[in-house]
Formats: structure tokens, C-alpha cells, sequence
């Protein structure tokens, strides 16, 4: 078999290394990831974003599946690229990705289908109805309409503490923009939850939580992704109730979106929020999460090709997955998220890596003259995998301290201490209190 990956991020470093295993894996990328270039039997460099660039370096590979990785990919069609030069694809289309790419066709799909998991919100247009809007919804969450990377959404209590800071960031987003969506802030506890879809069916991943703050404690600024962790078929703090709802809603979208002739084929997760009335939509995304990608794959029995070839056949293989821990720590260089220090090199101690049974996931970093350098933005993933979380989390950080350089992490990522803080918090909220939210 010949699997084409395009992407370069650490994500897609995990994605390569299952297709690796038991398939000719070629790659388009946007940069040189090291690793994935090592796993490639051949890899291209272009704008992974541009169709006509990622077609001419693919149209004459022999390809039996492709997979489109990356949010900005997915929203440039590359999918539709590939299928129009007979290429057999398991990502979505660029119109089936709005369902990322555009919160407000999300928010309005829901709301027309009368989609479980809703929550209250407003598309506005101007600081006047932006105000009016906040003032009636109280405590808000404030989002771009597009991609933003994971870092566009900000918070009441979180970002800013009354009406003036809120209308301050308003006025930054619709002056880009033109239009801003406002929602209710939402209290809970956040988890990821991705499937498996060939449009009409769809199979669940083990739930994961991912933590977007950029310092412990869940401080600083909102990144894409500072690490996660996974328990199996739970996590700590959720119930199995909650899985069933999440999947449920999933399933429904998939489905109102087969009934407009929008079909979804391909990885889709939602981001939910446990809360005492049931799990909540934060967002849904039209591909797999990154870190979370890192947390199930490593869970994965079942034959990553084989799952893309039966998306791209719509006969949908139902997935298998260990029911082990999982602990993904992002190595970040110094300064980031707002002023990360680039093209700094990296000393990787790989024997007390391997000695650790832990594994690392090259996302944007380079090599030159046999170095790893950094760049401006995430630079390393590290993977514990182990019976229990305390294990995994161990092994995590082991080989987190095999990496010298000007680059930090979350220690607090997967501990017993942390863990601990989401169960009590959640235990308070399915109660009726609490303060944290989006």
C-alpha cells in the first residue's frame, strides 16, 4: 500500500510512524520535520496549503490513500485537490471542514438540526450589539469566526474581568474579522473526543485532555496545546454518561451533515465541557487533535491504513485501542507563547530516551549539520505510555529532561496533583457550584 501524508507537526510525526509500520508512507510537507522525512519512503516540500503546488508533487505517485492533515489544509481544500486527480482521500473536504473553519456554520448547523449539546450565542457585527450581547448573556466566551490556532478564544474571569475589557478585545476581532461570535460562558471541565468517520458512521477514540494554558496551574496565555493525558476508556473526571452524550452529538452532526449533501469523511473531534446540565459543545474540529492525535494513536491496535482505506471505501472499520495511560508533554522554546526564542539547538539524549520506553514527536523544529534547532513555535512532543497515569506521567518526564536547550514544559501535565484539582472541581460543578469555565 502507498499512503500520502500531507502535514509536518508532531501530529502528523505520530500519524506517519502507525502508516510507517505497514505501509510505503510519502509525504508533503511545508518544512522538513527530520523525523517524518526518516519514515518516508519519499516526502516533497511545497505549500501544503496551496492545491495546485500539492497536486503537481502528487499526480503521478501511484497513491491508493491519502490523508490531509493540518486545519489550514483542510480549509484550502486539499482534499478536493487529490480527489479531482483521482487520488482516494479519508480527510474531509474544504466544504465539509467548515465544520472547523467556520464556527458560525457550526453553531447555526446545531441550532437548525436542534442538536443536543448547544449552547447560547450571538453572531455580532459591531461593538454596539457586542455590548448589548454581553450585557444580556453575563459572563462570555469570545471567538473568532476562523482558525485561529487555538489561541483566539478568550474568557470572562479568564482574560478579562468586566464589560470594557471584553469589548476592547470585540473591537480588535471585528475590526479583522467583521464579525465576532459571542457565547455563554460555560462551567465544567473540558475533554477532547475524536472519531472515526466514513460520513454516515462513526467509531470513538478514548477521550483525552488536553491543557491550553501556557504555565502551570492552568495560568498564562491560551496556546495550541501544551500536553495531555488519557486513562483508556475514561478519564478521572468524567463519567461514562458524558462519553455517550459526546458521541451522540458527534453522530448527530455527521449525520445533519449527510443530510445537506455535506458529507464528513475523515477524523472529527469535539471539544466538550462536562457540566452539571449535561456535556456542552465548545468546538468541533474537522481533523485529529494535536497533542491528542499523539495520546490515542499510541492506544491504536488496529491498522492506521487499513482505518483510512475503509473512510475512503465508506464501509467504516470499527477501531480497537489498548486501554493503557497516556502522558504527551509539549517541549516548548523559551519566551513562547508570546516571544519564543528560534533556531536554537537541541541536544537529545535518544539512549535515555529509549531506556525510558518513552517516545518523542518532532513538531517545528529543524536540522542542520546533524543538529535539532528550534522555531518560534512548539518544538518537541514527549509520549509516556504505561499501565497508570502516575507511570506514564514519569516516563513523560524523563524524556522531557533528555532534551538540553533553551526550551521548558508543563511539569504538571498528568500528576497525581492536577488530576486530582479536575476531579474535586467536577465533583462541585455536577453539584451546582463552581467558577471555571471556557
Amino acid at each position: 500500500m502507498r499512503v500520502l501524508l500531507i502535514g509536518n507537526g508532531a501530529r502528523e510525526h505520530a500519524i506517519a510512524e502507525k502508516i510507517s509500520a505497514d505501509a510505503e508512507l510519502i509525504t508533503i510537507m511545508a518544512k522538513k520535520n527530520p523525523a517524518i522525512a526518516k519514515l518516508s519512503k519519499k516526502h516533497f516540500i511545497c505549500d501544503i496549503n496551496n492545491p495546485l503546488e500539492v497536486s503537481a508533487c502528487a499526480k503521478d505517485l501511484d497513491i491508493d490513500v491519502a490523508f490531509a492533515s493540518p486545519d489550514s489544509t483542510l480549509a484550502n481544500g486539499i482534499t478536493d485537490a487529490l480527489d479531482k486527480i483521482g487520488i482516494s482521500t479519508s480527510s474531509p473536504t474544504k466544504s465539509a471542514a467548515r465544520i472547523e473553519w467556520d464556527k458560525e456554520y457550526m453553531r447555526s448547523l446545531m441550532k437548525d438540526n436542534k442538536l443536543s449539546g448547544r449552547v447560547e450565542h450571538e453572531i455580532v457585527h459591531n461593538l454596539k450589539d457586542a455590548k448589548e450581547v454581553m450585557t444580556r448573556l453575563g459572563n462570555v466566551a469570545l471567538k473568532p469566526i476562523g482558525l485561529t490556532g487555538g489561541k483566539g478564544v478568550k474568557v470572562s474571569g479568564d482574560h478579562f474581568t468586566n464589560i470594557q475589557g471584553a469589548l476592547s478585545y470585540a473591537n480588535e476581532v471585528l475590526l479583522k474579522d467583521k464579525k465576532l461570535l459571542i457565547e455563554e460562558k460555560i462551567e465544567g471541565e473540558e475533554f477532547s473526543l475524536q472519531v472515526f468517520s466514513d460520513g454516515t458512521h462513526i467509531y470513538d477514540m478514548p477521550p483525552v485532555q488536553d491543557h491550553k494554558r501556557a504555565f502551570e496551574n492552568d495560568l498564562g496565555d491560551n496556546t495550541g496545546g501544551m500536553g495531555s493525558y488519557s486513562t483508556g476508556k475514561l478519564l478521572p473526571f468524567i463519567e461514562q454518561n458524558d462519553i455517550e452524550q459526546g458521541r451522540k452529538i458527534l453522530q448527530e452532526i455527521v449525520h445533519a451533515m449527510r443530510k445537506e449533501k455535506n458529507s464528513f469523511k475523515g477524523v472529527m473531534y469535539g471539544q466538550f465541557m462536562a457540566c452539571k446540565g449535561g456535556v456542552k459543545v465548545i468546538e468541533i474540529n474537522a481533523r485529529f487533535g494535536d497533542p491528542e492525535a499523539i495520546n490515542v494513536l499510541a492506544l491504536l491496535k488496529n491498522s492506521l491504513t487499513d482505518m483510512f482505506l475503509s473512510i475512503a471505501d465508506g464501509n467504516l472499520e470499527r477501531p480497537e485501542f489498548s486501554d493503557q495511560s497516556t502522558v504527551v508533554k509539549y517541549l516548548v522554546p523559551e519566551g513562547y507563547p508570546t516571544k519564543p526564542i528560534a533556531d536554537s539547538p537541541l541536544l537529545i539524549d535518544e539512549q535515555k530516551v529509549l531506556a525510558s520506553n518513552a517516545k518523542l514527536y518532532y513538531a517545528s523544529v529543524y536540522e542542520k549539520d546533524s543538529v535539532i534547532y528550534t522555531s518560534s513555535s512548539r518544538a518537541i512532543a514527549t509520549l509516556g505510555i504505561a499501565n497508570t497515569l502516575e507511570e506514564a506521567e514519569q516516563k513523560a518526564q524523563i524524556a522531557c529532561n533528555a532534551v538540553k536547550g533553551k526550551v521548558w514544559h508543563r511539569k504538571d501535565i498528568g500528576t497525581k496533583e492536577l488530576v486530582n484539582k479536575r476531579i474535586v472541581h467536577m465533583k462541585i460543578i455536577r453539584q451546582g457550584a463552581g467558577s471555571d469555565g471556557q
